[in-house]
């Protein structure tokens, strides 16, 4: 299906940041390369872009765009930008002669809320609009700028930032038909040049419906008020089902923060990856020292880089950096750094009386944090078939480096890997029981 973005304005409002508005980045990514990075991600494959204002600058932007992330761009030029969105619309009648998506390239939202658009079958002449129904709920509205909608049995019924009566709100996210184009030619000959002006004729004539984006993302990026939110939003949707414990209240809100930073930067998921597993082994090789100076040192490395390997996934996530290799990469460094620093820290244990249990102990936590590792795919989904995100409880690596951190600091390394034998392989029997009961 394709897709049309309106990228055409001036956006004055958020010109300290950057100008064209576009090209202004959010957490490392222009907008306007994020509403279509998230439209792609959709399912969405073939863009049209509309460009007016700084056409030229957005234009090569635009070029270089669609050549790194191989996306197929048609640019669209409107030199009366000036002029109302609808005229912008209307300058891709040509190019778009079956349904189309229709969004705006300064509203971020989330890719679930496409995808289930998509799913609606418009009819000929309708347009299908994205609403949203938390009037009193959504904290990213700026109730002074926002379009407002009133909807009654799946129906827009009025539209327009200064009507009174409405009970939602539009998102600028559109399922189109081409007669969105004849309403627009018919809004400009009475003199309202705007697509809000379009949609209102077609309301009119009962050919709008209303689609509920339910708890889905979005906000429309107008001023610096917005932009923050905007990016203090993001951030915050960094975490994931599968964390667990220590990820969610002590490793993520950290990474969240170092990744605010990193986002900035040319800094790739993947060399953050090889810098935790650097960290780790640092961290392991100071475990085969004698002394707790020592100890407590490897132990703060291996805590900063269970951190820090949060950071990957989120700038891969946040940046749209998301691949299959990354995410296998990641997993065999981290399987290569636990090894090192369960042995280091069974050495650590072993060396001072030569105690052969250390060793044994040590064994167990090693074979039990391996097989934690590697139930954890097949546990993860049936947790995310079971429970909505933020529910259950996982016992993975950011429990394991914990135990290793606090063990080093009370100085009892051997305690550290007694612990983890218990609980890792005791977690993997509780794992395999309720994998083999969901069958």
């Amino acid at each position: 299906m394709k897709c049309l973005i309106l990228a055409a304005g001036r956006g004055s409002r958020l010109s300290k940041r950057g100008d064209p508005k576009p090209l202004v980045p959010l957490l490392g990514l222009p907008l306007l390369e994020r509403v279509i990075l998230t439209a792609r991600a959709s399912g969405l494959n073939d863009f049209y872009v509309l460009t007016g204002y700084h056409g030229q600058k957005v234009r090569l932007f635009l070029d270089k765009l669609s050549q790194t992330r191989n996306v197929r761009i048609t640019e669209v030029v409107n030199d009366q930008w000036q002029e109302g969105n609808g005229l912008s619309v209307l300058m891709a009648e040509k190019l778009l002669r079956e349904n189309f998506i229709l969004l705006m390239g300064d509203h971020i939202f989330d890719k679930q809320i496409l995808k289930r658009l998509k799913a609606q079958r418009v009819r000929a002449g309708e347009v299908i609009l994205a609403v949203d129904y938390k009037k009193d709920a959504n904290p990213m509205i700026d109730i002074q700028d926002v379009t407002k909608v009133l909807a009654k049995d799946g129906k827009v019924m009025d539209i327009g930032k200064n009507i009174t009566d409405y009970n939602a709100y539009d998102t600028g996210i559109f399922l189109c038909s081409p007669g969105i184009f004849t309403a627009i030619r018919t809004s400009i000959a009475r003199k309202d040049s705007s697509l809000t002006g379009g949609i209102r004729l077609l309301a009119g004539e009962g050919k709008v419906r209303a689609f509920d984006v339910k708890d889905g993302l979005w906000i429309d990026v107008d001023d610096e008020r917005a932009f923050q939110k905007a990016q203090r939003c993001l951030l915050g949707r960094l975490k994931k089902l599968s964390d667990g414990p220590i990820s969610r209240y002590l490793n993520r809100p950290l990474s969240g923060k170092i990744t605010g930073h990193l986002v900035k930067t040319d800094i790739t998921p993947n060399q953050i990856s090889y810098f935790c597993f650097i960290l780790s082994l640092l961290g392991s090789a100071l475990f085969f020292f004698r002394g707790y100076a020592t100890l407590v040192a490897g132990a703060f490395l291996a805590q900063i880089s269970s951190i820090i390997d949060g950071c990957d996934g989120e700038v891969a996530r946040l940046k749209h950096l998301e691949s299959d290799f990354g995410r296998w990469f990641d997993a065999v460094l981290d399987r290569y750094a636990d090894a090192f620093l369960l042995f280091g820290l069974t050495w650590h244990a072993f060396i001072p009386n030569g105690n052969i249990l250390a060793l044994i102990i040590g064994f167990l936590a090693i074979i039990g944090s391996f097989m934690n590792s590697y139930t954890a795919d097949k546990y993860d989904g049936l947790m995310a078939r079971r429970f909505e995100a933020g529910r259950g409880f996982r016992m993975g690596r950011d429990i394991r480096i914990f135990i290793i951190f606090v063990g080093a600091i009370i100085n009892q390394p051997f305690l550290a890997l007694l612990l983890l034998a218990v609980l890792m392989n005791l977690e993997n029997v509780r794992r395999v029981v309720l994998c083999y009961r969901s069958e």
